[in-house]
């Protein structure tokens, strides 16, 4: 009886001391969640916000209606390697607007510096092409209260090194998908729109798609499109359009 009253004892002071840890680290810890940060997940609605903007003042997502929305996070201003992200972008607008896509940019510093930026990446003829004008928002997120909605502030530092995010968020405003990068290694423009379109693709049928998808090839099913699922004898007529690689991988063909 001693034994299991001392390791319940331990038990207890052990949780203590851990919950004592939690909160002096600043953890926002929620034990009905098991979580220690608040990074909105898929499915989850998108944070609100409102706030200035090189455009004015936005409420996102709000002011964007069922558009499909990108929120992509920047941890400073002329910061080379978001530099060269925000300016792909930049020329990548019409793509972005051709499938529907609002395209939204936080950064940690404040509207003032961000108007300058703006102003001296809209100079740069970046990769031997065109200047080109930048028109989506860069929103000041100064006081960080942004980047801590969308979990990108680590709950036991000041470092806005993490805030290096991508959120993708369908006509619903739930989170379609996330991402993040580290600071050091740059964003991929041609995965945002062959993500977004996937997405598209796949709200609008009850379809998924394949490892390195691209737009127009191919698309998988998630389910047997016949009754039969005899493994031994797995004797599968595909319908018209389909076809398969085994009973259990289904391709829709996508023409």
């Amino acid at each position: 009886m001693k034994k299991v009253l001392f390791l319940l004892a331990l038990g207890f002071s052990a949780t203590q001391l851990w919950s004592q840890n939690i909160a002096s680290s600043d953890i926002r810890y929620n034990p009905k969640e098991g979580k220690i940060n608040n990074i909105p997940l898929i499915g989850d609605p998108t944070p609100y916000f409102t706030a200035n903007s090189t455009n004015g003042i936005i409420n996102f997502p709000g002011d964007y209606g069922r558009n499909w929305k990108i929120l992509l996070s920047h941890p400073a201003d002329y910061t080379p390697v978001c530099t060269t992200e925000i300016m792909e972008l930049a020329y990548l607008q019409d793509e972005f607007d051709k499938i529907g896509v609002k395209v939204v940019v936080v950064s940690t510093d404040r509207v003032e510096s961000h108007l300058r930026w703006k102003k001296d990446m809209e100079g740069i003829s970046f990769k031997d092409r065109k200047q080109v004008n930048i028109k989506f928002p860069i929103v000041g997120d100064e006081n960080l209260s942004i980047s801590k909605k969308y979990g990108m502030i680590h709950p036991a530092t000041s470092s806005t090194k993490a805030v290096r995010g991508v959120f993708i968020i369908d006509p619903d405003n739930k989170i379609a998908a996330v991402l993040f990068y580290p600071m050091n290694v740059g964003r991929s423009t041609d995965e945002l729109l062959r993500m977004i379109t996937a997405l598209q693709t796949t709200y609008a049928d009850n379809v998924c798609t394949p490892v390195n998808w691209k737009a127009g090839d191919d698309l998988l099913i998630p389910y047997n499109p016949t009754p039969s699922k005899d493994l031994d004898n797995p004797v599968i007529l595909p319908p018209e359009g389909y076809y398969n690689l085994a009973w259990f991988v289904w391709y829709k063909k996508n023409n």
